[in-house]
């Protein structure tokens, strides 16, 4: 192991996740319940925030998306972008999961599931909407959680923070064509006007506003600690953004789910697939290139993880709040910290085999 493994492990040692992102399934599930309630109780309400729109841009949730959104952009420094060039092995292993399988993957596996195994389970009208969600939360890599994620797995910060910040800049040109490319192959309609606001709104403009507001933080000796307060206080209201989001969708999704229960299940299946297949695709290459197993664990828990909170809003700008790719999108959430824990796991049980390659002993951490 390599003296920075050394270094980044000892400062791992004992990381806990926190409280709210450890039960994040729970609450989750809490909301499902109290949005499917609040739904039947006062429908009128939810057709009244479901009608509050300009250009198909839903008022509240683009709201609620920009709290969630811009605390997680704001931790990303893009001056750490120079730090690629020392983990060019496993920053390129990445990046061809994310880009080159990851969202392929899931469009394959959408059409296998949805098109065709599950299709007398869930309702016709709505399996182009299923498929479309599932593609636009594979489309996008996660930029937040990861670093929960990396601590967890005694992961190279130097290579997370760089691996995200590269993310996030070729997301601002890769996010679109790509949905677009895949929609189009499944044969679903793509409303190019609305796909590209929702690209300008909820990724260009929330990374020049926290780029914007990062540097001002950080304008003298006394940045870190502003930055961090600022982080603190905006932490909690980015859950608490993300959590009313849910309770609007499932407000707005409950009759179809009162009708079929069974769908989110369904839905749930290929998404667990791509994250276990892309995942352990990750972490195979990043060996058989004798990466050290402090940037592997990351890369492939990079490489398997999904930005829910703009395939969220990019769905309910394409597809509407009350959409099958509104409620696939949120079956990602659903899912996430418990299938991201288990391969948090397996990374972490995996490690002496890892470690037991000729390739990974002599290699250095790139």
């Amino acid at each position: 192991m390599s003296s920075q493994c050394e270094t980044t492990a000892r400062r791992a040692a004992g990381a806990q996740m926190p409280f709210f992102e450890r039960y994040l399934s729970l609450w989750v599930a809490l909301c499902i319940v109290a949005g499917i309630a609040l739904g039947q109780m006062f429908p009128g309400m939810f057709e009244r925030l479901g009608g509050m729109e300009i250009a198909s841009v839903n008022l509240p949730v683009a709201v609620l998306i920009w709290l969630m959104i811009l605390p997680m952009l704001l931790k990303i420094d893009f001056h750490s972008l120079v730090e690629v060039r020392q983990h060019w092995k496993g920053v390129g292993v990445t990046l061809f999961i994310n880009w080159a399988v990851k969202p392929f993957s899931m469009a394959f596996l959408a059409w296998i599931f949805i098109r065709n195994l599950f299709a007398g389970w869930l309702p016709p009208d709505q399996l182009d909407s299923y498929i479309a969600g599932l593609i636009i939360l594979a489309a996008a890599p996660c930029t937040a959680m990861v670093f929960v994620w990396s601590n967890l797995s005694d992961g190279h910060p130097g290579f997370t923070l760089s691996q995200v910040a590269l993310n996030d800049l070729i997301m601002v040109f890769a996010f679109a064509p790509i949905v677009a490319l895949l929609l189009g192959i499944s044969s679903i309609h793509v409303p190019w006007d609305t796909l590209f606001l929702s690209v300008v709104l909820y990724i260009v403009l929330p990374v020049i506003a926290a780029s914007i507001w990062r540097r001002w933080l950080m304008r003298d000796e006394r940045g870190e600690a502003r930055l961090k307060r600022v982080l603190d206080r905006m932490h909690p209201v980015s859950l608490s953004a993300l959590l009313v989001t849910l309770v609007l969708l499932f407000g707005f999704q409950g009759s179809q789910i009162i009708a079929k229960p069974v769908v989110i299940l369904l839905l749930a299946i290929p998404i667990l697939i791509q994250v276990y297949f892309n995942s352990g695709l990750a972490y195979w290459l990043n060996r058989r290139f004798g990466v050290q197993h402090c940037v592997a664990a990351p890369s492939a828990l990079i490489g398997a993880s999904n930005f829910f909170e703009l395939a969220v809003a990019a769905a309910i700008s394409l597809f509407g709040l009350q959409s099958g790719a509104a409620l696939a999108t949120v079956v990602g959430v659903l899912v996430e910290v418990p299938v991201m824990l288990s391969v948090v796991w397996i990374v972490n049980r995996t490690r002496p085999w890892y470690e037991s390659s000729s390739s990974g002993l002599t290699s250095t951490n790139r």
